[in-house]
């Protein structure tokens, strides 16, 4: 059953991946062109820099970035932080007691927070489309975590995707030092835009995070289910859409902002940190 809840809307935040972005559609991708899967070519780089400063088992690189995965998991799942690329490789290194140069350290951190880059994952149908009505309507922010590809690298593939104009705030977990569901992504948003956190309406495709998430702090969210459908794990969506064509519709059920309401919340965001 579906909540039902009508109250003005101050800001909508929308989930990135399988959501905006279809996540590991990509692999095919580097699979036409002769490329291994990202988790594969990402142990084979640590193993070839490492291997330049002195001979290293391939094996051991694994298990040791095997290691470090289950610990990013862990901390990520557990206490809602997720490291940057340049943690996760500093505690892999720790674990295998070796070092590199700051520079080859520094080019090891970039082919791991660009490889999204270089095969882009394909934007969500019809998602584009969405944000440029919903954007005339409402103040619009992404909260999202981020794994590997760090907010920078995020909002290049937002750019390339003809997205990024149409959002005016970005939450992104190695920016604002939590990830969903943790309160704080949501309490980012409503301080930017000087709104109460209840109105916020959040669009995700995971349950735990992008139901449970908002619903803790009071605000309300809309499962997606455009790019992949979840367990619901006894969360209750206030609204559902499969099709973002009609998310517009969806979200003017729960509530509306006006044109006056969402120029007045920015101008007292501007006001608040100047």
């Amino acid at each position: 059953m579906l909540k039902m809840s009508t109250r003005p809307i101050g800001a909508i935040t929308f989930d990135l991946w399988d959501c905006l972005f279809a996540d590991e559609s990509d692999e095919p991708k580097r699979a036409a062109a002769g490329r291994p899967p990202k988790k594969v070519e990402r142990r084979a780089l640590v193993h070839e820099a490492l291997s330049r400063h002195g001979a290293i088992d391939r094996a051991a690189v694994d298990l040791a970035y095997d290691v470090t995965d289950a610990a990013f998991n862990h901390v990520w799942h557990a206490i809602h932080v997720t490291w940057t690329v340049r943690e996760r490789l500093g505690v892999l290194l720790n674990g295998l007691n070796r070092a590199l140069p700051e520079d080859d350290l520094a080019r090891l951190v970039h082919l791991h927070e660009d490889m999204e880059l270089e095969f882009r994952p394909d934007p969500a149908p019809g998602a584009t489309e969405a944000l440029r009505a919903l954007h005339q309507r409402y103040p619009l922010a992404i909260i999202s975590d981020a794994v590997f590809s760090p907010g920078r690298a995020l909002r290049e593939l937002l750019q390339g995707a003809g997205m990024l104009e149409y959002f005016d705030f970005f939450a992104f977990s190695d920016e604002i030092g939590v990830s969903k569901p943790h309160p704080k992504a949501f309490e980012a948003v409503a301080q930017h835009f000087n709104i109460p956190v209840q109105s916020i309406v959040h669009v995700g495709d995971r349950p735990h995070n992008d139901l449970g998430g908002p619903h803790a702090v009071g605000a309300r969210g809309v499962l997606l289910t455009v790019v992949k459908q979840r367990p619901l794990d006894g969360h209750v969506p206030d609204a559902l859409c499969d099709d973002y064509a009609t998310l517009p519709q969806i979200l003017a059920g729960l509530g509306s902002c006006t044109v006056a309401e969402r120029s007045s919340s920015r101008t007292l965001a501007e006001r608040a940190t100047s």
